[in-house]
Protein backbone atom coordinates (compact mmCIF):
# COMPACT_ATOMS: atom_id res chain seq x y z
CA UNK A 1 0.00 0.00 0.00
CA UNK A 2 2.70 2.78 0.68
CA UNK A 3 4.65 1.94 -1.93
CA UNK A 4 0.79 2.28 -4.40
CA UNK A 5 0.73 5.69 -2.62
CA UNK A 6 4.13 6.88 -3.37
CA UNK A 7 3.57 6.20 -7.05
CA UNK A 8 0.38 7.95 -6.70
CA UNK A 9 2.16 10.83 -5.77
CA UNK A 10 4.80 10.87 -8.22
CA UNK A 11 2.45 10.49 -11.14
CA UNK A 12 0.22 13.11 -9.88
CA UNK A 13 3.55 15.02 -9.55
CA UNK A 14 4.52 14.23 -12.72
CA UNK A 15 0.97 15.28 -14.32
CA UNK A 16 1.26 18.39 -12.50
CA UNK A 17 4.56 19.53 -14.61
CA UNK A 18 3.45 18.19 -17.76
CA UNK A 19 0.08 20.11 -17.97
CA UNK A 20 2.31 23.50 -16.14
CA UNK A 21 4.87 23.04 -19.42
CA UNK A 22 1.71 22.61 -21.66
CA UNK A 23 0.21 25.74 -20.35
CA UNK A 24 3.51 27.57 -20.54
CA UNK A 25 3.66 26.20 -23.99
CA UNK A 26 0.59 27.88 -24.92
CA UNK A 27 2.35 31.03 -26.55
CA UNK A 28 2.89 29.28 -29.25
CA UNK A 29 -0.34 28.07 -30.00
CA UNK A 30 -1.13 30.10 -33.05
CA UNK A 31 2.34 29.02 -34.58
CA UNK A 32 2.43 27.76 -38.16
CA UNK A 33 4.11 24.44 -36.50
CA UNK A 34 1.13 23.62 -34.02
CA UNK A 35 -2.01 25.84 -35.84
CA UNK A 36 -2.83 23.00 -37.97
CA UNK A 37 -2.91 20.45 -35.08
CA UNK A 38 -5.02 22.75 -32.55
CA UNK A 39 -7.46 22.97 -35.20
CA UNK A 40 -7.73 18.92 -35.73
CA UNK A 41 -7.90 18.71 -32.23
CA UNK A 42 -10.43 21.11 -32.18
CA UNK A 43 -12.72 19.35 -34.82
CA UNK A 44 -11.72 15.95 -33.20
CA UNK A 45 -13.36 17.10 -29.96
CA UNK A 46 -15.66 19.28 -30.75
CA UNK A 47 -17.36 18.05 -34.30
CA UNK A 48 -16.91 14.11 -33.72
CA UNK A 49 -18.42 14.79 -30.49
CA UNK A 50 -21.99 16.45 -31.36
CA UNK A 51 -23.88 13.44 -32.04
CA UNK A 52 -23.03 12.02 -28.54
CA UNK A 53 -23.51 15.36 -27.00
CA UNK A 54 -27.05 16.01 -28.75
CA UNK A 55 -28.37 12.72 -27.21
CA UNK A 56 -27.19 12.51 -23.61
CA UNK A 57 -27.85 16.49 -23.29
CA UNK A 58 -31.85 15.86 -24.65
CA UNK A 59 -32.25 12.96 -22.36
CA UNK A 60 -30.52 14.53 -19.45
CA UNK A 61 -32.80 17.25 -19.34
CA UNK A 62 -36.24 15.58 -20.54
CA UNK A 63 -34.81 13.43 -17.68
CA UNK A 64 -34.86 15.98 -14.92
CA UNK A 65 -37.66 17.61 -15.96
CA UNK A 66 -39.79 14.44 -15.55
CA UNK A 67 -38.70 13.42 -12.83
CA UNK A 68 -38.84 17.25 -10.88
CA UNK A 69 -42.43 17.75 -12.46
CA UNK A 70 -43.70 14.33 -11.46
CA UNK A 71 -42.81 14.98 -7.69
CA UNK A 72 -44.01 19.14 -8.30
CA UNK A 73 -46.78 17.86 -9.34
CA UNK A 74 -48.01 16.28 -5.98
CA UNK A 75 -48.17 20.20 -5.04
CA UNK A 76 -49.03 21.41 -7.91
CA UNK A 77 -46.23 23.06 -8.53
CA UNK A 78 -45.46 21.68 -11.94
CA UNK A 79 -45.21 25.24 -13.99
CA UNK A 80 -41.46 25.66 -11.86
CA UNK A 81 -40.14 23.14 -13.97
CA UNK A 82 -38.19 25.22 -15.77
CA UNK A 83 -36.66 26.84 -13.07
CA UNK A 84 -35.18 23.40 -11.19
CA UNK A 85 -33.98 22.54 -15.04
CA UNK A 86 -32.34 25.72 -15.90
CA UNK A 87 -30.61 25.54 -12.74
CA UNK A 88 -29.80 21.81 -12.86
CA UNK A 89 -28.41 21.83 -16.33
CA UNK A 90 -26.40 25.29 -16.34
CA UNK A 91 -25.02 24.71 -13.02
CA UNK A 92 -24.00 20.94 -12.21
CA UNK A 93 -25.42 18.56 -14.59
CA UNK A 94 -24.57 20.12 -18.31
CA UNK A 95 -21.07 20.52 -17.54
CA UNK A 96 -20.34 17.26 -15.17
CA UNK A 97 -22.49 15.11 -18.11
CA UNK A 98 -20.21 16.90 -21.07
CA UNK A 99 -16.80 16.12 -19.04
CA UNK A 100 -17.67 12.29 -18.59
CA UNK A 101 -18.27 12.12 -22.22
CA UNK A 102 -15.24 13.79 -23.14
CA UNK A 103 -13.61 11.81 -21.17
CA UNK A 104 -14.99 8.69 -22.54
CA UNK A 105 -14.94 9.61 -25.67
CA UNK A 106 -11.73 12.03 -26.20
CA UNK A 107 -9.71 11.31 -23.40
CA UNK A 108 -9.76 7.84 -23.60
CA UNK A 109 -8.84 8.36 -27.33
CA UNK A 110 -5.81 10.75 -26.03
CA UNK A 111 -4.54 8.24 -23.83
CA UNK A 112 -4.24 5.21 -26.68
CA UNK A 113 -2.61 7.09 -29.23
CA UNK A 114 -0.02 8.65 -26.88
CA UNK A 115 0.44 5.40 -25.38
CA UNK A 116 0.70 3.54 -28.09
CA UNK A 117 3.54 5.97 -29.65
CA UNK A 118 5.52 5.39 -26.15
CA UNK A 119 5.64 1.32 -26.40
CA UNK A 120 6.73 1.82 -30.27
CA UNK A 121 9.19 4.48 -29.17
CA UNK A 122 8.03 7.14 -31.18
CA UNK A 123 7.86 9.94 -28.50
CA UNK A 124 11.81 8.58 -27.96
CA UNK A 125 12.60 9.56 -31.43
CA UNK A 126 10.90 12.67 -30.98
CA UNK A 127 13.19 13.28 -28.07
CA UNK A 128 15.95 12.35 -29.92
CA UNK A 129 15.21 15.06 -32.59
CA UNK A 130 15.23 17.59 -30.24
CA UNK A 131 11.19 17.56 -30.12
CA UNK A 132 9.52 18.77 -27.11
CA UNK A 133 6.81 15.94 -26.82
CA UNK A 134 4.67 18.46 -24.36
CA UNK A 135 4.53 21.13 -26.63
CA UNK A 136 4.64 18.68 -30.21
CA UNK A 137 1.74 16.16 -28.47
CA UNK A 138 0.17 17.94 -25.10
CA UNK A 139 -0.37 21.48 -25.70
CA UNK A 140 -2.40 21.52 -28.93
CA UNK A 141 -4.74 19.22 -27.47
CA UNK A 142 -4.61 21.19 -24.32
CA UNK A 143 -5.83 23.98 -25.82
CA UNK A 144 -8.13 22.08 -28.45
CA UNK A 145 -9.90 21.17 -24.85
CA UNK A 146 -10.04 24.33 -23.09
CA UNK A 147 -11.62 25.91 -26.44
CA UNK A 148 -14.33 23.22 -26.89
CA UNK A 149 -15.08 22.09 -23.40
CA UNK A 150 -16.92 25.37 -22.77
CA UNK A 151 -18.73 25.77 -25.97
CA UNK A 152 -19.88 21.90 -25.72
CA UNK A 153 -21.00 22.93 -22.41
CA UNK A 154 -22.79 25.44 -23.57
CA UNK A 155 -24.67 23.64 -26.14
CA UNK A 156 -25.58 20.67 -23.47
CA UNK A 157 -27.09 23.28 -22.06
CA UNK A 158 -29.47 24.37 -24.57
CA UNK A 159 -30.45 20.91 -25.26
CA UNK A 160 -31.04 20.30 -22.02
CA UNK A 161 -33.27 22.99 -21.32
CA UNK A 162 -35.15 22.11 -24.48
CA UNK A 163 -35.30 18.63 -24.03
CA UNK A 164 -36.82 19.75 -20.59
CA UNK A 165 -39.75 21.79 -22.16
CA UNK A 166 -40.40 19.35 -24.43
CA UNK A 167 -41.03 16.65 -21.50
CA UNK A 168 -43.28 20.00 -19.82
CA UNK A 169 -45.22 20.32 -22.04
CA UNK A 170 -46.60 17.06 -24.38
CA UNK A 171 -46.24 15.34 -20.28
CA UNK A 172 -46.93 17.67 -17.44
CA UNK A 173 -48.95 20.43 -19.56
CA UNK A 174 -46.66 22.81 -18.53
CA UNK A 175 -46.82 25.24 -21.77
CA UNK A 176 -43.66 26.59 -23.31
CA UNK A 177 -43.96 30.32 -22.27
CA UNK A 178 -44.12 29.31 -18.44
CA UNK A 179 -41.38 27.08 -18.76
CA UNK A 180 -39.24 29.78 -20.30
CA UNK A 181 -40.27 32.25 -18.22
CA UNK A 182 -39.77 30.38 -15.16
CA UNK A 183 -36.25 29.71 -16.30
CA UNK A 184 -35.08 32.93 -17.41
CA UNK A 185 -36.78 34.76 -14.08
CA UNK A 186 -34.67 32.45 -11.78
CA UNK A 187 -31.25 30.94 -13.05
CA UNK A 188 -28.81 33.74 -12.28
CA UNK A 189 -25.59 34.40 -14.11
CA UNK A 190 -23.55 33.49 -11.26
CA UNK A 191 -24.84 29.63 -12.17
CA UNK A 192 -23.57 29.83 -16.15
CA UNK A 193 -20.26 31.19 -14.86
CA UNK A 194 -19.70 28.48 -12.02
CA UNK A 195 -20.84 25.86 -14.80
CA UNK A 196 -18.40 27.42 -17.57
CA UNK A 197 -15.57 27.25 -14.95
CA UNK A 198 -16.27 23.61 -14.24
CA UNK A 199 -15.79 22.75 -17.54
CA UNK A 200 -12.53 24.48 -18.34
CA UNK A 201 -10.92 22.56 -15.20
CA UNK A 202 -12.68 19.45 -16.59
CA UNK A 203 -10.93 19.97 -19.39
CA UNK A 204 -7.49 20.33 -17.69
CA UNK A 205 -7.89 17.45 -15.95
CA UNK A 206 -9.10 14.97 -19.01
CA UNK A 207 -6.26 16.11 -20.95
CA UNK A 208 -3.64 15.52 -17.84
CA UNK A 209 -4.56 12.34 -17.10
CA UNK A 210 -4.68 11.28 -20.61
CA UNK A 211 -1.34 12.55 -21.48
CA UNK A 212 -0.05 11.88 -18.49
CA UNK A 213 -1.22 7.87 -18.88
CA UNK A 214 -0.29 7.82 -22.32
CA UNK A 215 3.25 8.50 -21.67
CA UNK A 216 3.58 6.21 -18.65
CA UNK A 217 2.41 3.33 -20.55
CA UNK A 218 4.42 -0.40 -20.91
CA UNK A 219 4.18 -3.61 -22.12
CA UNK A 220 2.93 -3.32 -25.25
CA UNK A 221 -0.56 -3.26 -26.53
CA UNK A 222 -1.26 -4.61 -23.09
CA UNK A 223 -0.19 -0.94 -21.30
CA UNK A 224 -2.07 0.56 -24.23
CA UNK A 225 -5.44 -0.84 -22.98
CA UNK A 226 -4.50 -0.41 -18.91
CA UNK A 227 -3.46 3.17 -19.81
CA UNK A 228 -6.66 3.85 -21.69
CA UNK A 229 -8.70 2.10 -18.85
CA UNK A 230 -6.93 4.09 -16.07
CA UNK A 231 -7.41 7.67 -17.59
CA UNK A 232 -11.66 6.48 -18.22
CA UNK A 233 -11.55 5.84 -14.38
CA UNK A 234 -9.18 7.97 -13.10
CA UNK A 235 -11.15 11.11 -15.34
CA UNK A 236 -14.68 10.28 -13.66
CA UNK A 237 -13.47 10.01 -10.23
CA UNK A 238 -12.15 13.49 -10.27
CA UNK A 239 -14.50 15.40 -12.05
CA UNK A 240 -16.96 14.06 -9.38
CA UNK A 241 -14.79 14.85 -6.73
CA UNK A 242 -13.68 18.38 -8.17
CA UNK A 243 -17.57 19.18 -9.52
CA UNK A 244 -18.34 18.74 -5.93
CA UNK A 245 -15.55 20.91 -4.21
CA UNK A 246 -16.35 23.75 -6.46
CA UNK A 247 -20.09 23.88 -6.18
CA UNK A 248 -19.25 23.73 -2.46
CA UNK A 249 -16.58 26.42 -3.24
CA UNK A 250 -19.02 29.05 -4.98
CA UNK A 251 -22.10 28.11 -3.26
CA UNK A 252 -21.44 27.17 0.53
Amino acid sequence: MGRRILLTLRNTGRGLLMIGAAFAALRHVLSHRNRHEVLFQMFVTGIKSLGVITVVAMFTGMILALQTGLELRRFGQEVNIGTAVTVVMVREMGPFMTGLVIAASVGSAIAAQLATMTVSEEIAALEVMSIDPVRFLVMPRLAALLVMMPILTIYMNVLGVVGGAIVGQTQLGVSLAAYFDNAIQYARNKDLYVGLFKALVFGVIITTVACQQGFQATEGAVGVGQATRRTVVISFLTILALGYMITRAFYA
